[in-house]
């Protein structure tokens, strides 16, 4: 919103008469405080003799007094951002969490945001203009080019000062607080039942799946497709296709609606025909059970765009969602974003390492390869035995939570430090895929929510416990352990999200099942091909994400329909152009498929980033004191990307370590796969 004309003559004469009062060395802090006053200054607030009366009155010339107002500024909101979010994290436990069927009035509680409230209060009772005319706004120009020169209160009263860049009406703030709500609802609930999907004719039977295997898309989707290759036969790859058909449907809305989590209904993914588990209906009730999902994932993310560009008028330095996400959120430029992901799709390693997995596959690459994992050592070891391994340690989640302190000792954590961290962390029952949620005041505890089928806890929830843990560590550390409460946590999504990979990676360690003495090089290349793969897959799939927000924004009154053709025509656009000519297959959708899309708002470039990030990081730390060192890492607190990285290995942020090693990796690991293939024909 731009200032109205009397409060810009009246900020530059408050601008003068400041400077007349103070002195010139006060100039440029004078300046700089009225303006980002004035800006944020609404009609309510008073008019331009108000505006004047209060510059005049609350600016602060003497440090003493500015530390004062800094150091009671950070402690009182810690406690009131920190009370709030516990008080939400309650109203959405029904939601977030399996604790039984949801009632209506939990419904109505997940939609109240009381922190909606807070910011526009805090501009109401002019605290926020007080620290507006006092303490700069920085810019991501300006901490780039500024922050390697600042000290630690500096940084600290810079992060402090993000909450007030953006005055948002609270009716905009809680229709974005409903929006997203919503979507989380409508993918929380997105289930299939594998169990009810019929083939075509075949070596698998009518009903490849076995009974009571019920999955979210898309995570649960993928992960089950991913433990096929486990089995070499023809019946896991036709699994595979089956599953990939039921991808293809969801992104482009022919899935039937009433196949959606409806265990009475059986499905042919590949015709599209619907049929009833208990014979008796009529054809027409068939009829209508076929009709397809009318656009609901598409309208859904059209109505989080429509919240989200709501706020757009009141960000006056990123006037857009996709500029704050960048900006403010991820504090790396967009185009370097960009730039970052192609330097990974377009690499000729991803290429050389196409040609090797299709050679281990004995076949073409086909569009679900892109979740290959033949590198991981669980590549070898079937989902059953996986599930029995995990079942035997953790037979439910009270046991895992139990066991939380020896789990950090085996990674690398010192006794009072694996103690000290599991008594920070709370586990729950997810009822979706699984999340972690983070403290907010040093009080509170961390919170590492996973999904734990009826039977007790599998491989799936395990996998995704590690990699919620990784997350929760990062955010005990960079809470509990830093020593400026605005520094707290990292600098951006993509931060956590490398920790989360680095716990992640080590989940099969953790249950005896990686390689160790003359094997550890084979499971590092292991590691670091599994690794360029991932990343390969989600940086194709961040570049759709940010394709499709992008088209959202030049077509801000496109419908439901038009998103739909327009996203599938994106996915298709970046396949043809960095998956094709490795996959040797043109118009895929597939990479359309991630749920993130529908309810996250532009993270998945973050998953990217924090892969890049994660290797960087997993690099330097071998030999090395690994629970010290993630320690050390965690407390930097919210620098910018660049200095963060830079503090933690010594480098800015690049693809370039990854594909040194994967080179490499290639290299021997081809080398070892021919050897063992001539070993195996003399046999």
């Amino acid at each position: 919103m731009e200032t109205p004309q009397p409060l810009q003559e009246t900020a530059v004469q408050v601008r003068d008469r400041l400077v007349a009062r103070y002195g010139a060395e006060h100039a440029g802090r004078i300046q700089r405080g009225v303006t980002q006053v004035a800006v944020r200054w609404w009609p309510e607030d008073g008019d331009a003799a108000a505006l004047a009366a209060f510059c005049e009155a609350n600016f602060l010339a003497d440090p003493q007094d500015l530390a004062v107002t800094f150091r009671r500024l950070e402690t009182v909101l810690e406690q009131v951002d920190g009370h709030l979010h516990e008080v939400r994290r309650e109203l959405t436990t029904p939601l977030d969490l399996d604790t039984g069927p949801i009632a209506t009035v939990d419904r109505l509680f997940a939609d109240l945001d009381l922190a909606a409230h807070v910011e526009e209060d805090l501009f109401r009772n002019r605290v926020a203009f007080l620290a507006l005319l006092n303490f700069p706004v920085h810019t991501l120009e300006e901490r780039l080019a500024q922050g390697p020169d600042w000290d630690r209160e500096t940084w600290a009263r810079s992060r402090l000062m993000d909450r007030f860049a953006l005055r948002v009406p609270a009716v905009v703030q809680q229709e974005m607080t409903r929006t997203f709500t919503a979507a989380d609802q409508y993918i929380n609930a997105y289930n299939l039942r594998l169990d009810r999907l019929i083939a075509n004719a075949g070596d698998l039977g009518e009903r490849p799946f076995p009974e009571g295997l019920r999955l979210i898309s898309h995570w649960g989707l993928r992960d089950e497709l991913s433990s096929h290759y486990a089995d070499p036969s023809p019946a896991g790859l036709a699994r595979q296709r089956l599953i990939l058909k039921v991808m293809e449907r969801i992104v482009r809305q022919e899935i039937p609606a009433a196949a959606i989590d409806n265990p009475n209904l059986l499905w042919n993914p590949e015709t599209n025909e619907v049929r009833l588990l208990e014979p008796g209906a009529a054809d027409a009730d068939l009829s209508t059970l076929a009709s397809r999902e009318p656009d609901t994932r598409y309208a859904t993310l059209l109505r989080v765009f429509h919240a989200m560009r709501k706020a757009d008028p009141y960000s006056p330095n990123e006037p857009t969602f996709i500029a704050r996400r960048f900006e403010r959120d991820r504090q790396i430029p967009e185009r370097e974003v960009e730039a970052l992901l192609d330097s990974v799709l377009a690499s000729p390693e991803v290429m050389e390492l196409g040609k090797l997995i299709a050679s281990r596959l004995g076949r073409p690459l086909e569009p679900f390869d892109i979740w290959y994992s033949g590198f991981k050592s669980r590549g070898d070891v079937s989902e059953g035995d996986l599930d029995r391994t995990v079942q035997t340690l953790y037979p439910d989640l009270p046991a895992f939570s139990a066991a939380l302190p020896t789990l950090l000792g085996s990674l690398g954590f010192s006794p009072e430090r694996s103690e000290w961290l599991g008594e920070h962390i709370v586990v729950d029952p997810a009822r979706g895929a699984g999340h972690a949620v983070q403290a907010l005041r040093r009080e509170d505890k961390a919170h590492l929510r996973t999904r734990v089928p009826k039977g007790g806890m599998d491989y799936k929830g395990y996998n995704v416990a590690m990699h919620e843990l990784g997350h929760n560590v990062e955010q005990v550390f960079s809470l509990n352990g830093i020593d400026r409460w605005p520094l707290a946590g990292v600098p951006n999504n993509a931060c956590t999200e490398a920790f989360a990979f680095i716990f992640q990676h080590r989940d099969l360690e953790m249950l005896g099942l990686t390689p160790h003495g003359p094997n550890a090089a084979d499971a590092w290349f292991n590691e670091t091909l599994a690794v360029l793969w991932n990343t390969y897959e989600i940086a194709g799939v961040s570049l759709v994400d940010m394709g499709v927000w992008n088209w959202m924004y030049q077509n801000p009154e496109g419908s439901a329909a038009e998103l739909r053709e327009a996203t599938l025509t994106i996915a298709r656009d970046v396949w043809n152009r960095y998956f094709a000519p490795v996959f040797g297959v043109r118009d895929s959708e597939i990479l359309a498929i991630y749920s993130h899309m529908i309810v996250y708002g532009l993270y998945l470039p973050d998953y990217a980033i924090g892969h890049v990030i994660a290797f960087q990081i997993a690099r330097d730390l071998r030999g090395r004191d690994f629970g010290a060192e993630v320690e050390s890492i965690c407390r930097q607190g919210r620098l910018t990307p660049d200095a963060w990285i830079r503090g933690a290995v010594g480098r800015s942020i690049s693809a370039q370590a990854l594909l040194d090693e994967a080179r490499e990796a290639i290299a021997a690991t081809a080398g070892k796969d021919q050897t063992d293939q001539v070993a195996l024909v003399r046999d």
